[in-house]
């Protein structure tokens, strides 16, 4: 295409968010002819589908249950009038609870305030927070953040140093739906024993953020933590960022959560409008479903050309994947649906695998996410005229530029600045996104029978451990032998993995011996 084609293009194709200081360009996916119009049936049955859901259609068959993330920011579409008022209070008592820490009227045991906020949840229950907070982030941040967002112990010690003495002044926030996610229990455990050991009480430092009645309910109530927030059932943990879960903390950290909000109903609005003309998820959809043959053939990069948003995509990568990625569709059929996603930074990414993307294997399309503002204070040029703002603009659109001329498409979506208002419409752009597609090709979003199977994997792992204990003596043997002691012959290679973790860690009382092959270590108890 010459260049007065592709700027009609341009003009023809992006759907701007003038409220919102956003806008969104396809022009440079080169859709098929025809593909608008074919597509035109399923995408009204899409904005049917997500009318009901809206409406409080059941969502999740699996659960039996809704999905309102959409409700939390306007209330008022709530299908029952006390679920709005429900989270309209909630609300309030995040904004009540963070003004009353920021005051120090609620304080830390050894009294003063607190200065630091540990976050301890994985997956939604942390992935959201973690982009807020690094994309709002300020030097003037009410409270500095930390997370345990993992069941690594080597990654909650480094947190634990980075902290020091400052755990006398650590508010500690765990967030678990249901109360016994592992991984978020281990973490509470280890934050509550390095309480402990600096001669302080956990609980005066702890607030809970889950499920009305959970195993985490009960315990905060019983033991007296500071407060406790909902956490319904009806919101997802990668759709629960305009919910407590990721308002307290941004909250506590001095954001404005208000305009976060106001931010994500104003693009709900924008994304009701039963037109690909002028609906930006219908936009994102679409060029979705293009690209990828509507069966995952291609991957998605995200290249946020913003130091603030390079969190973005390990946060659509659970948005995303774990909502698209289905083995079975509506009807039963197995199809194996998904959309893989990567990606980091621009113009880091100019200097590692652009290139690939460039003259590589083009089995991915592009999305650019663009800031126009580049900084709060003064700017400095670094050749007449020119600023190191200029530059990362330049490098955006030369790489979108250069990308197309090899035949890769692309996605740009541009902000006028990151503020919590243009946070909150970039997460409920994608949100809606997700959901148009996923019913353009007839999948759930709203549940992730994966997930389970692999917590249940994990479980049945976790027992043949304590099997393998109890089938320890004091004499060397191998794993095959070990194995067949404990009742399952059939996984000594499991079963040598789990030998070889626990002899590493002295302190578990498991020795090895031979060499670290496994037909010739043998393992004994310490």
């Amino acid at each position: 295409m010459t260049q007065a084609s592709l700027w009609k293009a341009y003009c023809d194709s992006l759907i701007v968010c003038d409220d919102l200081g956003l806008s969104v360009d396809v022009s440079r996916v080169r859709f098929a002819e025809g593909f608008r119009a074919t597509m035109a049936g399923p995408l009204g049955r899409a904005f049917e589908a997500m009318a009901a859901l809206e409406a409080g259609a059941v969502a999740n068959p699996d659960e039996k249950r809704r999905v309102g993330h959409y409700w939390l920011r306007d209330p008022g579409r709530a299908p029952e009038p006390e679920l709005g008022e429900a989270v309209r209070n909630a609300v309030e008592r995040v904004r009540a609870f963070a003004a009353a820490v920021h005051r120090g009227e609620i304080a830390p045991e050894r009294g003063g305030a607190f200065e630091h906020l540990l976050v301890v949840g994985i997956g939604g229950s942390a992935l959201g927070p973690q982009l807020a907070s690094a994309a709002l982030g300020t030097s003037a941040d009410k409270l500095r953040v930390h997370f345990f967002d993992n069941t690594d112990p080597d990654g909650i010690e480094r947190v634990l140093e980075r902290l020091g003495d400052e755990i006398a002044r650590t508010l500690t926030l765990v967030t678990s739906k249901s109360g016994g996610t592992k991984e978020t229990r281990n973490g509470m455990l280890e934050a509550k024993v390095a309480y402990e050991r600096a001669g302080l009480t956990f609980e005066r430092h702890a607030v809970a953020v889950t499920g009305e009645g959970s195993e985490l309910d009960r315990l905060a109530a019983a033991d007296g933590w500071l407060e406790r927030f909902p956490m319904w059932d009806w919101v997802g943990g990668r759709t629960s960022e305009t919910s407590a879960v990721g308002l307290l903390p941004a909250a506590l950290q001095g954001v404005d959560v208000l305009a976060l909000l106001e931010g994500a109903r104003l693009m709900d609005a924008h994304t009701r409008a039963p037109d690909a003309a002028t609906n930006p998820a219908a936009a994102l959809a679409l060029a979705w479903h293009h690209e990828t043959g509507g069966r995952g053939q291609k991957d998605m990069v995200v290249l946020p050309y913003k130091d603030r948003l390079e969190l973005m995509s390990r946060y659509l990568q659970q948005l995303v994947m774990e909502s698209l990625g289905k083995e079975r569709d509506l009807d039963g059929n197995v199809v194996h649906q998904g959309i893989a996603v990567y990606g980091n930074k621009g113009s880091t990414d100019q200097h590692a695998y652009v290139q690939q993307l460039r003259d590589g294997v083009p089995n991915f399309f592009v999305t650019f996410i663009e800031v126009l503002r580049d900084r709060r204070g003064t700017d400095l040029e670094v050749e007449p005229g020119v600023t190191t703002g200029d530059y990362l603009a330049g490098f955006l659109h030369g790489t979108r530029r250069a990308l197309y001329e090899s035949g890769r498409d692309s996605i740009t979506i541009t902000l006028d600045d990151v503020t919590p208002r243009s946070l909150g419409a970039l997460i409920a752009l994608f949100e809606r996104a997700v959901g148009l597609y996923a019913s353009l090709v007839n999948i759930n979003a709203y549940h992730q029978p994966g997930v389970e199977a692999g917590k249940k994997a994990a479980a049945d792992v976790l027992a043949l451990q304590r099997a393998v204990a109890s089938a320890l003596g004091p004499e060397p043997a191998s794993a095959d032998e070990i194995a067949a002691r404990a009742g399952r012959p059939d996984e000594a290679e499991l079963v040598y993995k789990i030998l070889e973790h626990l002899a590493e860690n002295p302190h578990r009382g498991v020795g090895r011996a031979g060499g670290r092959h496994p037909r010739e270590a043998r393992y004994r108890r310490l």
